[in-house]
């Protein structure tokens, strides 16, 4: 199997970072981005991300919208939501919405066979 390409989205310089690191430990290939609008501008030009991982709350625009957001030509693209509030309501309208699961944060390594399982 190829190394996975997971496209990671999150305002926060600590969390990235956390869970940047997790990712590479487990060989996976990781793009960061800040922002879902920075999110949208890469897709548009980079096509061989396997899953998006992003932070639901974000100034400007939440990971809820960016999985609304992305084209139709992406609708295949996997979606995982990762937050540090553990809110039912916004679970559940991430999960209806399309998003293949919602994590808690810190991402852990043992979220990663989840995580690739989605890919």
């Amino acid at each position: 199997m190829a190394t996975p390409h997971v496209l990671l989205v999150d305002d926060s310089c600590v969390d990235r970072l956390v869970a940047m690191r997790v990712l590479k430990s487990c060989n996976i290939r990781v793009t960061v981005v800040e922002s879902p609008k920075q999110a949208l501008k890469f897709l548009d030009m980079e096509h061989d991300v396997q899953l998006i991982l992003t932070d639901y709350s974000m100034p400007g625009m939440t990971g809820y919208d960016l999985l609304i957001e992305k084209s139709p030509k992406l609708s295949h693209l996997p979606v995982v939501i990762i937050c540090t509030e553990n809110i039912p309501e916004r679970i559940k309208k991430c999960l209806d919405g399309g998003a293949k699961d919602y994590i808690i944060k810190p991402i852990k390594v043992s979220n990663v066979p989840e995580l690739l399982s989605y890919i």
